[in-house]
């Protein structure tokens, strides 16, 4: 599939810069008209999974998947929602484990390649018999598991799945957490790393034998975080198996449903190894867009409506106009 050369996206003015474009949104955007109704859905291992729902009674699904430590309350999964509302369609946000506003149970947790809660939330949406079309569209981390998921089950993918979008997508793990290692990045780290430890102080007392919690709350890198909790917990042997066994980019080529990926040039998270462009080239399926700004989760623009770009491109792709 070409790649798309020329993208629609300008900032505002004086607005370009990577950080401002990431910060200002996660800090100050707000989505109002959104009301959920969540479906707690039980997971096999005595887990739960939490649903939030935004139906109008339509036969077509967006459902919306955050980034690290983000929640379908955040802005950019609340502006999907109620953008693909406005067009006819249901959506649902979908919270990881542990990012509901609710501690999970175990001592597992989510993280960039885990797509088994996402094979059953999608088992789920088909076993309601009121879909006809399903759109999944990830941000970040979120577009990782995405990306990943629709790779391994390939040609196997449920056909009620339609097409797929990722926004800032870190597809190749190991040099994107390299690249929040830099002091550029310094800020964003050391808020990850904060939000991951405070959810994990509750679980010390319960499984206080099983990690070591001393080191791990000492942890300020990803690295240090993922070699202490992420890869024993979730069966890796260390952070860089964790990393390379999760990142989705070698499962690109696998994808069979038509994919938008959105990753903006000036995005500070991401290293140049996250713009797939040979495999985009050969790709039956895969469209790359690269803006030049847009920053990590950003690409605002200043509407009435309150909008952003980035919803109303993931509608034209979805409505077949890309």
């Amino acid at each position: 599939m070409p790649l798309i050369q020329q993208s629609t996206y300008q900032p505002p003015r004086f607005l370009g810069i990577s950080h401002i474009q990431t910060i200002y949104p996660s800090v100050f955007r707000t989505v109002d008209g959104i009301r959920y109704n969540r479906e707690r859905l039980q997971t096999p291992d005595g887990d739960f999974l939490d649903l939030d729902w935004s139906c109008i009674g339509s036969k077509k699904l967006i459902l919306g998947l955050h980034g690290l430590e983000g929640d379908s309350n955040r802005a950019y999964i609340r502006a999907l929602v109620k953008f693909f509302n406005m067009k006819g369609w249901d959506g649902l946000g979908l919270n990881f484990r542990s990012c509901s506003g609710v501690p999970n149970n175990l001592l597992r947790s989510y993280h960039s390649g885990e797509t088994e809660d996402i094979h059953q939330v999608i088992q789920h949406i088909v076993s309601l018999g009121k879909y006809d079309e399903v759109v999944i569209a990830g941000f970040s981390l979120g577009g990782n598991v995405t990306f990943k998921y629709l790779g391994e089950q390939g040609k196997n993918v449920h056909p009620i799945i339609s097409k797929a979008v990722g926004v800032s997508v870190p597809v190749d793990l190991t040099s994107c957490s390299h690249e929040l290692a830099k002091w550029k990045n310094a800020i964003y780290q050391r808020s990850f790393m904060n939000s991951l430890k405070e959810k994990l102080v509750h679980k010390k007392d319960k499984f206080a034998n099983e990690i070591n919690f001393d080191a791990l709350f000492k942890a300020t890198t990803f690295y240090e975080f993922d070699n202490e909790y992420t890869a024993p917990v979730h069966g890796f042997k260390n952070a860089e198996d964790y990393w390379k066994q999760s990142s989705s980019k070698p499962y690109l080529p696998e994808i069979k449903v038509p994919t938008l990926l959105v990753n903006a040039k000036n995005d500070t998270f991401l290293s140049d190894q996250c713009y797939p462009i040979d495999i985009a080239k050969q790709h039956k399926y895969i469209h790359l867009e690269m803006p030049e700004k847009g920053g990590h989760v950003g690409f605002m623009e200043h509407n009435p409506d309150g909008f952003y770009w980035v919803e109303k491109r993931i509608w034209n792709f979805i409505d077949q106009k890309a």
